[in-house]
């Protein structure tokens, strides 16, 4: 698991939006708890950036060179398609 998130160098940063308290951000939640010090280990001078607001719906943003940006919905996904989405947005540049 500790090339799994070594993210690509066109990367320069990662940010999630999620509900603090509601269900549908629940998995989301738990993704982050696993996953978020393995990818801040591998990847030490990468922001990652957890934004969190009341009733939002939870997703990602990766931002790349020249201010390029991608997002990913993840509401209703469980931990192993959040985790899948994650690894395509941070291994792949734009």
């Amino acid at each position: 698991m500790s090339g799994k998130y070594t993210f690509t160098k066109a990367l320069k940063e990662v940010r999630f939006h999620l509900c603090q308290t509601s269900e549908h951000s629940a998995a989301t939640r738990s993704f982050l708890n696993r996953a978020y010090p393995t990818m801040k280990k591998n990847n030490p001078h990468t922001p990652i950036m957890i934004r969190e607001a009341l009733g939002v719906e939870p997703r990602v943003f990766a931002r790349y060179e020249y201010g390029k940006e991608k997002r990913e919905e993840l509401m209703g996904l469980d931990d192993k398609e959040i985790e899948s989405k994650v690894t395509s947005l941070v291994m792949t540049g734009m």
